[in-house]
């Protein structure tokens, strides 16, 4: 069996974000053409809280690793 490193391959994390950044746009003009502004303030807010909590369990679990 050959053993071969894999190429490395390119960074789509631009690419990504710029997606993201445009699927939540246009949720967010559709909660706000159908509902107002409240429900994208709360989806918003909700959204944001999420992604803290995912960033300080994934501190918790790297520095639960970098003590070894």
């Amino acid at each position: 069996m050959e053993n071969r490193h894999p190429q490395p391959v390119e960074d789509y994390t631009s690419a990504n974000l710029v997606l993201i950044f445009v699927n939540l746009l246009w949720v967010f003009v559709l909660l706000w053409s159908w509902w107002g502004l409240g429900p994208v303030l709360i989806v918003a807010v909700l959204l944001n809280h999420l992604i803290t909590r995912l960033e300080l369990a994934r501190r918790r679990h790297e520095q639960r690793f970098d003590r070894f």
